[in-house]
Parts: C-alpha cells; sequence; structure tokens
C-alpha cells in the first residue's frame, strides 16, 4: 500500500468540496484544530496528575494507604514496655 500522490490528494479535496461545500470545509477544518487542541491539553494535565500522584505516592509511607490495626495479635498479649527508671545521680 503506496503513499498518496498529487493527483489523489487532488481527488480527494475535489470529493470534499463537492460533498461539503466549499464555504463550510474551512469551519470543518478549524473545528477539527480546536479539537485537536483540546485533546491534546487535556492528554497533557492527565500526564502532569499521574506525576504528581507518582511523586505523592512515594513520598508516602505505604504509598499513600492507610495503615489498617493489626487484628492478628490481641491488646493484652502484646509485651508490656519497661517505664523509663532515672539512673543514678551525676555528681
Amino acid at each position: 500500500m503506496g503513499s498518496l500522490g498529487g493527483w489523489e490528494i487532488l481527488i480527494i479535496l475535489g470529493v470534499l468540496v463537492v460533498l461539503f461545500g466549499a464555504k463550510r470545509l474551512p469551519d470543518m477544518a478549524r473545528s477539527i484544530g480546536q479539537s485537536a487542541r483540546v485533546f491534546k491539553g487535556e492528554m497533557k494535565g492527565l500526564r502532569e496528575d499521574d506525576k504528581t500522584a507518582d511523586k505523592t505516592a512515594d513520598t508516602t509511607i505505604d504509598g499513600g494507604r492507610e495503615q489498617a490495626p493489626r487484628t492478628d495479635v490481641p491488646q493484652d498479649s502484646r509485651p508490656a514496655t519497661r517505664p523509663e527508671t532515672p539512673g543514678p545521680a551525676a555528681p
């Protein structure tokens, strides 16, 4: 399948002029350009949102997820911590 040559492009343009009229073609081209610009801007915004989300997930513990309390160890069976006792007084 080859690329389009000069004659093929002219035939396609002629068919478009016959179908839509010479007045509507510039309006259609303008709206297609605006749509492409909006689409490009939205894609750029999505990429920036993904980068921001990745940075946030990297800087938080556990990837930003809340850590659920442990249920496999009952409260009363956990080892007791020793209270700090003051050492000998310094002279």
